[in-house]
């Protein structure tokens, strides 16, 4: 019963190593380098094509690097992605359409920030803090990742609205990017 036991956590977890290979190799991983570490965020095409693409432009150009986390809620979530830093910016793009899905919002997942109106995403996005806080939030805003490694760098992220001393992003970019 035991080697069964073991032999099934093992399938396992090559499955999910497997999956994150595959989501490097695809370029669905996000790097997200903080002064607390680094989160990494798999990337869900397969529930907002155009959020992913928008986020994977923005990776690319730099536009995240050196952005601050302008509005972090203990408990809720920590949001960032605006130039002005204020909450009020976003890429010179134009807004996305919403990509709302039933996918539930839980510890870790990203989700892209908007106004009221559900068409207004553009660059701002925010990452739960825990599976209660942002459950509200589920098929109201679009899911767009999960964050599958560095939620401690997260959950360290200083609090506020804005906080005193916000942390930024550093570096921003897609696993296959990085420099070796």
């Amino acid at each position: 019963m035991l080697t069964c036991l073991m032999l099934a956590f093992f399938a396992l977890a090559g499955a999910a190593c497997s999956d994150q290979q595959q989501a490097s190799a695809d370029g669905n991983i996000l790097v997200i380098e903080t002064k607390h570490g680094k989160v990494l965020v798999k990337l869900r095409p397969d529930l907002a094509p155009k959020h992913v693409e928008r986020v994977k432009t923005l990776a690319k150009e730099g536009f995240y690097d050196g952005l601050k986390f302008h509005r972090v809620i203990d408990g809720f979530m920590a949001q960032t992605g605006d130039p002005l830093g204020s909450g009020a910016g976003g890429s010179n793009y134009p807004d996305l359409p919403a990509e709302f899905s039933s996918e539930p919002y839980r510890r870790g997942t990203v989700g892209a920030a908007r106004t009221a109106d559900p068409n207004s995403a553009n660059s701002q996005f925010f990452i739960c803090f825990n599976d209660t806080g942002c459950s509200s939030l589920t098929g109201q805003y679009t899911v767009w990742g999960q964050v599958i490694d560095g939620m401690d760098a997260v959950d360290k992220i200083a609090k506020g609205e804005p906080p005193a001393v916000p942390d930024i992003m550093e570096k921003v970019y897609l696993q296959p990017d990085a420099k070796k």
